[in-house]
């Protein structure tokens, strides 16, 4: 990159987006590997071996968007606050990396609200990272430089040396999941979305069509992607009873129960496309279909219309509840994900069975939905601390 190009470039930019590095793409990086190392990728410069083991998630694309979040956060660090070359970075430029995820100065270059990725004002970051959130994002980028060495592309992992600080600061994250809606605040969601208009071909039909994503991501607790890919053929009836066969992470394919409220739900929706109230065998259809119901919805565009929801039910509720408003704001469609999983538990639902419909490698995945413990502790807590208010 030359100086001039350097002048210009002030702003992050998605990866997509970066003009040519020249100097600062990372063919002459201090870190690379010696000659004599035989490579394992054909990557030259560091975006290229970046994209490179990105395509080694592409069949889980949820992962694949946060490992490319945090690489390319760290890449656009690296040319904007330290004029190196990712290839170039060492440990004790990670360690400024580390201040620097829970600090992300200055604010106005690295932070701002949720855009698109083509927008002139998208930034990296919206605000700063929790602790949890930074020793996860540096697990990731310890994960990227070890499967560049692995690859012959660097000569050593700068992160290597702190793995024990990784590890420290991820037991120290927080055990519980709490990006989910608790009971009331889904009911207002819900409430809210009953509550659209429906007077013309254009409302109503958006009115089925949010209707129906809502109950697909609550009943079902899928990740976007899976909604997304999903078609209306992979919804079976075996033995009487109604199943979706759901491709997720792995490409693994697996069965979960299709309940009365979600068959009811989809039969609603499909007859408002003129389509036989249940799923045929050999039929073409998406399981979400774009307005007219002639293909199916990206994931952007999923999450994009989960997120408008959410935004405007937190503005109805801002001068009565401004602190379910303030936590609306931040949800997204993997918290639909998390409030499935949450409920499920809340009413008691076996943890196997759980387990099972979440799609979990391990029980204690499952485990940390569990809140309901907690709230029995919190109400024992208050009924002690009354009786002995009766005291007085």
């Amino acid at each position: 990159m030359t100086v001039s190009l350097l002048m210009e470039f002030v702003n992050p930019m998605p990866l997509e987006l970066l003009p040519a590095l020249n100097h600062l793409n990372g063919e002459h990086g201090s870190n690379r590997a010696p000659v004599f190392i035989i490579k394992q990728i054909a990557a030259n410069h560091d975006l290229d071996a970046i994209k490179t083991w990105l395509l080694e998630f592409s069949d889980s694309p949820q992962t694949q968007r946060s490992y490319r979040k945090e690489a390319e956060r760290l890449l656009l660090w690296s040319l904007l606050e330290k004029k190196k070359a990712l290839s170039s970075l060492t440990r004790d430029d990670l360690r400024d990396y580390q201040h620097f995820l829970i600090d992300p100065q200055p604010k106005a270059r690295w932070c701002g609200e949720r855009k698109l990725r083509n927008n002139a004002n998208w930034r990296p970051f919206q605000g700063a990272l929790s602790p949890g959130s930074a020793a996860q994002a540096l697990s990731i980028i310890n994960a990227l430089f070890s499967y560049l060495v692995e690859a012959g592309y660097l000569s050593g992992n700068p992160l290597g040396l702190i793995r024990r600080q990784l590890k420290k600061h991820a037991q120290a994250a927080p055990k519980m999941i709490e990006r989910f809606l608790e009971q009331e605040l889904w009911a207002l969601v819900v409430s809210y979305i009953k509550a659209l208009p429906q007077t013309t071909h254009h409302q109503k039909n958006h009115y089925e069509r949010i209707r129906f994503l809502f109950s697909l991501l609550y009943l079902l607790g899928p990740r976007v992607s899976e909604v997304a890919d999903g078609q209306m053929n992979t919804i079976q009836a075996i033995r009487g009873q109604w199943w979706w066969a759901v491709t997720g992470k792995g490409q693994k394919t697996e069965r979960i129960p299709v309940t009365e409220a979600m068959l009811k739900a989809l039969m609603r929706y499909r007859l408002h496309y003129h389509l036989p109230a249940l799923p045929m065998v050999d039929e073409p259809h998406a399981l979400f279909m774009n307005f007219s119901g002639t293909k199916g919805v990206s994931a952007n565009m999923i999450y994009r219309m989960v997120k408008k929801i959410f935004l405007d039910c937190a503005l109805s509720l801002e001068k009565s509840r401004p602190e379910l408003a303030a936590k609306l704001k931040k949800a997204s469609t993997h918290w639909l994900r998390h409030t499935a999983i949450t409920h499920q538990t809340d009413a008691g639902i076996e943890l196997r069975y759980i387990k099972r419909n979440a799609r979990h490698e391990s029980v204690e995945t499952t485990m940390l939905y569990q809140h309901a413990e907690e709230d029995v502790w919190h109400n024992a807590m208050n009924a002690h601390v009354n009786a002995l208010n009766d005291l007085d």
